[in-house]
């Protein structure tokens, strides 16, 4: 059983980790490696938030994966893209201090957890808006998003997920480009 961290010992052990690890219940958790499908989907999508952000000229910052979601003092999540809105991140932060959406895409080790518990964690987090869980295997797009007291899904495999707020719109198609390649 790997002894449990708080924040700045997890940080502190983790500085000199070779692979990535979140922190959940205080234990740090490898992260699996990634394929190569995995990183083109996480990274088509964040080019996709920032341009939207860009050119909607939002208060927003599309970040890719590496920044942390501090779920609660002893869970700390790294999604693939996140948006932070409000004032820009310091250079030497690791955290969104005002995540407004997340992204995970799904890997066959991670499936089960990322669409379960991390679903739940992250809308504990209270300015978290919407939970995007993109599909690797096949071209999908779950959105979960808050709606009052409530937490909403729906698949989105074509067409578009509106992201409002902040007011961002993804076209799933881009976001899965030419399939294969």
């Amino acid at each position: 059983m790997a002894p449990r961290l708080t924040r700045e010992e997890f940080h502190r052990w983790a500085e000199g980790q070779t692979r990535r690890y979140e922190r959940i219940a205080g234990e740090p958790v490898a992260m699996s490696p990634e394929r190569i499908q995995h990183i083109r989907l996480k990274s088509r999508v964040w080019a996709a938030l920032d341009q939207a952000i860009r050119e909607g000229g939002l208060d927003c910052e599309a970040l890719a994966d590496g920044v942390t979601i501090e779920v609660d003092e002893e869970t700390d999540y790294e999604p693939d893209a996140v948006v932070n809105c409000g004032p820009r991140l310091p250079p030497d932060a690791t955290a969104a201090s005002n995540p407004i959406i997340v992204v995970e895409v799904l890997s066959p080790s991670t499936q089960s957890v990322d669409s379960g518990e991390k679903l739940a964690d992250y809308f504990r987090v209270p300015t978290i808006q919407h939970y995007l869980v993109v599909r690797s295997r096949r071209q999908e797009i779950i959105h979960h998003w808050r709606a009052g007291n409530e937490i909403v899904s729906h698949a989105v495999n074509v067409g578009v997920v509106r992201l409002d707020p902040p007011g961002i719109v993804l076209d799933v198609a881009a976001i899965y480009g030419e399939r294969g390649r």
